[in-house]
């Protein structure tokens, strides 16, 4: 599935009835062209259409929180550190050091940074809420422009200011 959202393209991978990957086509014309069809189960054309839903929710900024089916394999690390992103806030930031605080392991900052660059769920699992201990923008695979614009987006709901138009 292909999702058109504000801050660019989505490639929406669903399949037995879970979404397995999320992530910013780089070059969306060349890349649409190469995404193989999904299996269309009925199970899965009601995913799909819950994402959609969901992710219209999310950038009008009556969302804040993802209820969608949701499976990506990884080593028991990476689901740590991925479950714990979840547990980000809408409209919070952390960094990655406070992130390998919370799996409990300070040492682990730099494999923590690597899971969650091997994220495929990206805005579901909020990997684009982790900066850098300096406050600085880090690390992010769908561009830090992008990484820039949903922290923005969220900021601006998060704090109540809503558009009038």
């Amino acid at each position: 599935m292909i999702y058109q959202s504000p801050a660019g393209v989505l490639k929406i991978i669903i399949h037995e009835g879970f979404i397995n990957e999320i992530n910013f086509l780089k070059d969306a014309d060349k890349q649409i062209s190469q995404i193989f069809a999904e299996e269309n189960s009925k199970e899965n054309k009601a995913v799909a259409e819950k994402c959609k839903t969901q992710f219209d929710e999310y950038f009008s900024g009556k969302r804040k929180i993802f209820d969608l089916p949701i499976k990506q394999s990884g080593t028991l690390f990476q689901e740590k550190v991925w479950n714990e992103l979840i547990k980000i806030p809408f409209g919070k930031t952390i960094s990655y050091l406070q992130l390998s605080q919370k799996i409990g392991n300070v040492k682990s900052i730099r494999a923590v940074g690597t899971a969650n660059g091997r994220n495929n769920l990206a805005i579901v699992v909020p990997c684009h809420r982790v900066i850098g201990s300096d406050g600085s923008l880090t690390g992010y695979a769908g561009g830090l422009s992008r990484k820039q614009w949903l922290l923005e987006h969220e900021n601006k709901y998060a704090n109540g200011v809503n558009l009038l138009f």
